[in-house]
C-alpha cells in the first residue's frame, strides 16, 4: 500500500474514532444533560464522521486502487496528493474548534476558511483522480 493511502485511511480510522466518542458524548448528554452546550458539538460530529472518516477513507482508498495513470507516476502527482491531505485535514480540525466557538459567540471568519480549503481539498483530489478513472476497452467488433 502506498505511504500516502496509509496516512489518508489511518487518518480517516482516527477521525472515526473521534466522531463516535463525540457522538456517544452528544447522547449521552441528550438523555443526561451534562452540559446544555455541547449541542453545539453536533456540526462537529457530522463532520468529523463524514468529512474525516467517509471522505478520507475514500481518498486513501481511491489512490490505492484505481487503475496506474502510467508507469512513471503510478497515482499521478505525489505532490498533489499531499495538498489534498493537508488543506483537507487543516480545514477539518479549523472546523471542529471554530464551530463550537461560533456557536457560543464567537467570530466566524474561520468557518470561511475551513469551508474553502474543505472544497480546494475536494477539487484538488478531483482533478488529481480524474485521469485514473478510465473506462474499459471495447473489444473490435468485425
Amino acid at each position: 500500500m502506498p505511504v500516502q493511502a496509509r496516512f489518508f485511511i489511518r487518518t480517516a480510522l482516527v477521525y472515526g474514532l473521534l466522531a463516535f466518542l463525540l457522538g456517544g458524548l452528544l447522547l449521552i448528554n441528550q438523555g443526561l444533560t451534562l452540559y446544555p452546550r455541547l449541542g453545539a458539538l453536533l456540526p462537529v460530529f457530522y463532520h468529523l464522521l463524514m468529512v474525516g472518516w467517509a471522505f478520507q477513507l475514500i481518498c486513501g482508498v481511491a489512490l490505492w486502487m484505481f487503475p496506474p495513470l502510467s508507469r512513471e507516476q503510478p497515482r499521478g502527482n505525489e505532490r498533489l496528493g499531499w495538498v489534498v491531505y493537508g488543506t483537507l485535514n487543516v480545514g477539518l480540525l479549523l472546523r471542529a474548534i471554530w464551530e463550537p466557538w461560533l456557536a457560543w459567540g464567537g467570530a466566524g471568519w474561520p468557518l470561511v476558511v475551513s469551508a474553502l480549503l474543505q472544497i480546494v481539498a475536494m477539487w484538488v483530489f478531483v482533478w488529481l483522480i480524474w485521469p485514473r478513472v478510465k473506462g474499459r476497452a471495447k473489444p473490435k467488433v468485425q
